[in-house]
């Protein structure tokens, strides 16, 4: 391959695996080769931070420690300890993959590729890293912190926001890959990502493999990778309604079973450019067929997605007369809210209450 004929690849393999095994992290997930405990890492891992995942991944195994454990439990308990990480189809998808894993394969992740990257949620870079890390095998696992450390020590000047340039670095991490310890090279160029070649002022200096860096060499090393495309973001504005009614409880409704933060529970939300404020009350009692009593001001809460961004208009309504609910909604204790799953803007909301 072009990009890897200019490097000494055995003591690349060697300089990097070194460094891995003396300055990694003392991670949870990293306590044995489990292939449970690393597929549950590399999926809270995505567009999440290592210090915000480890709490979480220590709760997630305390309450789900086998696959089987996961695979009959109760999605409402799932999404409740995925509750705060985000991208909740994650959580979702994991959960139905792991079923499959136990009735299909006697509840042993498959070391396959084909079975593996056949699981719902398993993506390419998922699939490489459970087989190097977790089986070792040779296989890349090409995430963003993989590009930029191989953009820049290869010096590849393709859009690593463009879906074909992955087969660019998977297969510039095939002629690289230590085949005696696969597992140790992957997460020697994941940690080098996170911790010495991050995206602004790499830590070059400190590099185990500056001498191999053609971008070092060259002074680019700033410049690359190139990442041409920004998602648009947009914006919906909302009013909050945190409904309590004469007994002293609250109105939760479910989300649908598709789409953004599905089954999650919310306070009742309501456009802004649906109903305006000054006939917000009259929405209420037409809505939920009931009589608003008092309406006061909460803090207002801003939440943004990687896409979007909510501005959310708290409200803290008291209201009498019971309605019918439908099928989405119940009305909860302060107490019991803690047992529903609430996205992070809603758990915001709650801790006001």
């Amino acid at each position: 391959m072009k990009y890897t004929s200019t490097i000494n690849i055995p003591q690349f393999q060697e300089d990097l695996i070194t460094w891995f095994e003396k300055e990694q992290r003392q991670l949870p997930w990293r306590e044995n080769q489990d292939p449970y405990r690393v597929w549950v890492s590399e999926i809270m891992l995505q567009q999440t931070k290592v210090d915000t995942v480890i709490p979480y991944f220590q709760n997630f195994m305390e309450h789900f420690p086998t696959l089987t454990a996961l695979a009959e439990a109760d999605e409402q308990k799932v999404l409740k300890a995925w509750e705060g990480l985000g991208y909740y189809s994650r959580a979702r998808n994991l959960q139905t993959a792991v079923k499959e894993v136990v009735a299909q394969y006697d509840a042993k992740v498959p070391d396959n590729p084909k079975q593996l990257g056949d699981l719902k949620g398993v993506g390419p870079y998922t699939k490489g890293a459970i087989l190097s890390i977790a089986f070792n095998k040779p296989e890349p696992a090409v995430d963003g912190n993989v590009m930029r450390v191989l953009s820049r020590v290869l010096r590849i000047e393709e859009d690593i926001a463009k879906p074909k340039t992955r087969k660019t670095f998977e297969a510039a991490v095939r002629e690289l890959i230590s085949e005696e310890n696969p597992s140790a090279f992957n997460q020697g160029l994941m940690e080098l990502g996170a911790l010495v070649c991050t995206p602004k002022n790499p830590s070059c200096l400190l590099c185990p493999v500056q001498e191999h860096c053609i971008a070092f060499r060259e002074g680019v090393e700033q410049s690359l990778p190139i990442k041409k495309n920004k998602i648009k973001q947009s914006s919906h504005t909302y009013f909050v309604l945190v409904i309590q009614n004469d007994t002293g409880n609250y109105l939760l409704e479910q989300r649908p079973d598709q789409g953004l933060l599905a089954q999650l529970w919310q306070f009742p939300m309501v456009k802004a450019d649906e109903v305006d404020e000054k006939h917000l009350s009259a929405y209420i009692q037409e809505k939920f067929q009931v009589e608003v009593v008092e309406m006061n001001d909460l803090e207002p809460v801003k939440h943004v997605f990687s896409h979007l961004t909510w501005f959310l208009n708290v409200k803290y309504i008291t209201v009498k007369g019971e309605m019918s609910l439908p099928g989405h909604m119940e009305y909860l204790t302060k107490e019991e809210i803690k047992q529903y799953p609430l996205p992070v803007s809603h758990q915001n909301i709650y801790k006001q209450l």
